[in-house]
């Protein structure tokens, strides 16, 4: 690699690959140590091609989630399957690996911008911004960087554009999918809105046990499934469909969100 080669967007590599290695050894522990991840079908990432790979998941702090995935990724990719032991496969990350994340939240402060570098794909909210419910069009320049990014490598996304549980996923994704057809694969993640803070930063609770299943890759008939269609396969995937709060009562998620809260000033 030429010290100064640069992906589609501009990163260094060179400077890519140690911000990786420094920010991966930083957070090791929080995923194996204060607390325990969990993983199940690490094993499918061996079997994917090197670009074009669409991860679709649900969504529970604004970082700690991705950057549980950038371990778990990269530890599949030497050889660990289902295991995070031994932080050695920080050394060679994979370098075409990006997540889509909104631009306002990549923008609130160096650490911010520091994991954006890290390989985010920044995009506007059409529905929200500043905590406040706004209204507008999807900006082409955004649906290009996804697409360059496919191109490149493998996307992870979060369409459901938020941390809280059960809500609706934006169709956006399913246009994506629509329109380049890449292999989407499923991940379910849990125990990170009770380890962590909101953004995923500060450790609010110890000894919790994460978890993080991939899934095999979906199937959608592009002849024939509506943007609706295909929405709906990936809110059961991702385990956000409205019918399994039939599983988990409502009232079960609200009383937990209010312990998360309550949580921020207690640890």
């Amino acid at each position: 690699m030429g010290l100064f080669k640069r992906n589609p967007f501009g990163h260094i590599l060179f400077l890519k690959k140690w911000l990786i290695r420094i920010m991966g050894a930083m957070t090791h522990r929080r995923y194996r140590g204060f607390n325990e991840l969990q993983i199940e079908g690490s094993e499918i990432f061996k079997t994917l091609p090197d670009n074009n790979v669409l991860f679709v998941s649900n969504h529970q702090t604004y970082f700690a989630d991705v950057v549980a995935m950038f371990h778990v990724f990269n530890a599949s990719l030497s050889g660990r399957t289902d295991s995070i032991k031994n932080i050695g496969y920080l050394w060679k990350p994979k370098l075409n690996l990006y997540y889509v994340a909104a631009k306002e939240t990549m923008n609130a402060g160096l650490l911010a911008r520091v994991l954006a570098y890290a390989g985010a794909i920044t995009v506007e909210r059409t529905w929200r911004e500043k905590g406040q419910d706004v209204n507008r069009q999807v900006k082409m320049s955004d649906i290009t960087n996804i697409k360059r990014a496919l191109e490149d490598g493998w996307v992870i996304t979060f369409p459901q554009g938020t941390t809280k549980p059960f809500k609706p996923i934006r169709k956006g994704t399913a246009h994506i999918i629509r329109q380049y057809k890449p292999i989407v694969i499923p991940i379910v993640i849990d125990g990170f809105r009770r380890s962590f803070d909101k953004k995923g930063i500060r450790i609010k609770k110890r000894n919790i046990l994460q978890s993080m299943v991939i899934k095999e890759p979906l199937e959608f008939d592009y002849e024939n499934d509506s943007i609706d269609d295909i929405v709906a396969k990936l809110e059961y995937a991702i385990e956000q469909h409205p019918s399994f709060l039939k599983v988990i009562p409502q009232e079960e998620i609200e009383a937990e969100e209010e312990l998360n809260k309550k949580r921020q000033w207690e640890y």
